[in-house]
């Protein structure tokens, strides 16, 4: 399933590395990082140094994406590397060569939130006995949470090549993104680290049944299990959030500027328009901005327009607005742009009193060009999900065009 994802386009994101000056040498290539998320668990990742015109740049790998960071600031012998869409970063000594440490901040967490975390250059790193690996590919019924009031389904898609495992899990409002990792015998783990999201799946197959531990950074952790099931399906995105007023579609919130904006107007009169629910701190709403972007792109001269709401960290209405201009400038995005306001579900629900709920971020508002909602998805399964992300931008682009020749 996952052979796809080989013709996907590439996350990667280059920007310019500064303050290079007295930087000690480092091992260039492939290194290997540890986040020590307790006293008994270390997630993994993938991280690499290269030099150009004697500049470093620094990458993190999660299976297909690749996130290259950007250098603020340091001493000679420090590290500063920040996340170019989350407000994180790693802030890294180096040691030698060979070695660099330090811990990952992640302030949307809060200012003590501090992980440790450790370098090595792959080369340095001690081979490990490999037990031969059972197979893990395919798609599995998986349940977080199992045997409690608040367990959830989700499904987990694998690919196997010999020890080497990629994939991801579904849930009904979003997808834990590109997970990549081992399989020794038949035990599995995968991660991720995003800047924003540090997760790791560890498993064990008992039969043809997994049985495992999730961790979320250092603040949570939790049981999951799992069956093999080609035939279990999810909930329908389309059907979780719904309209229960049927009253014209109406809102009124405050735009960058701090000016009122309400909806609708005569500025999207009969257009086609998408309104985004979305936060900056959320990879899955990124995942989805970015499609969006192209949907806008191919779109807009057909009369497509993207209201994009963002419900943000922070106390203010200036730093929350702040944050969405940053993603704006980042990622060159010509959406109207609105702020929600705290990062909160149920302050969004209040917001749209119309629907029954907005029970996730991202949720989008299909509306065609008679003012009328057309459809309301919930989540957003992104690239990493391979065919189910080619199957939702199959779609989403069949009702745009159906929405075109509306009028």
């Amino acid at each position: 399933m996952f052979n796809i994802l080989k013709w996907c386009s590439i996350l990667l994101l280059t920007l310019n590395v500064t303050g290079q000056k007295n930087m000690p040498h480092l091992t260039k290539g492939l290194w290997g990082g540890n986040l020590q998320l307790n006293n008994n668990t270390i997630l993994p990742f993938n991280f690499s140094i290269d030099k150009k015109n004697k500049a470093y740049t620094f990458t993190i790998y999660n299976g297909e994406e690749k996130i290259t960071l950007i250098q603020d600031k340091g001493t000679k012998d420090s590290l500063y590397l920040s996340f170019p869409l989350f407000n994180s970063s790693l802030v890294l000594k180096i040691n030698n060569a060979n070695s660099i440490s330090g811990y990952w901040l992640n302030l949307n967490k809060g200012a003590n939130y501090k992980v440790p975390c450790e370098l090595i250059p792959f080369s340095k790193i001690p081979h490990k006995t490999l037990i031969e690996p059972k197979p893990f590919s395919g798609k599995w019924e998986a349940t977080f949470e199992p045997k409690t009031t608040d367990s959830y389904k989700a499904i987990g898609v694998f690919e196997q090549e010999h020890d080497n495992l990629f994939g991801t899990f579904l849930t009904e409002t979003g997808d834990y993104r590109y997970l990549s990792g081992k399989v020794n015998g038949d035990d599995l783990l995968l991660s991720c680290f995003d800047g924003t999201h540090a997760f790791l799946f560890t498993g064990k197959m008992k039969n043809d049944s997994i049985y495992g531990s999730f961790y979320s950074g250092k603040h949570w952790e939790t049981t999951w299990e799992a069956t093999r099931n080609e035939n279990f399906q999810l909930t329908n995105a389309d059907s979780l959030t719904f309209l229960i007023d049927t009253t014209k579609f109406h809102f009124e919130l405050k735009d960058l500027q701090g000016d009122v904006f309400s909806f609708p107007n005569d500025q999207f009169n009969g257009k086609i328009t998408i309104i985004q629910i979305m936060g900056t701190w959320c990879p899955n709403c990124m995942d989805e901005t970015r499609y969006f972007k192209e949907l806008k792109n191919k779109y807009h001269n057909q009369g497509l327009e993207i209201i994009s709401i963002g419900y943000e960290v922070g106390d203010t209405f200036e730093e929350h607005a702040a944050k969405i201009s940053s993603l704006q400038k980042r990622l060159d995005l010509d959406f109207k742009f609105l702020v929600g306001g705290a990062a909160n579900k149920d302050l969004a629900s209040a917001q749209f009193k119309m629907l029954s709920r907005i029970i996730s971020f991202p949720t989008a508002i299909f509306i065609g060009r008679d003012g009328k909602i057309k459809k309301i998805h919930t989540g957003f399964s992104g690239p990493g999900t391979g065919e189910y992300y080619l199957n939702y931008t199959k779609e989403t682009e069949l009702l745009i065009e159906s929405l075109i020749k509306e009028y």
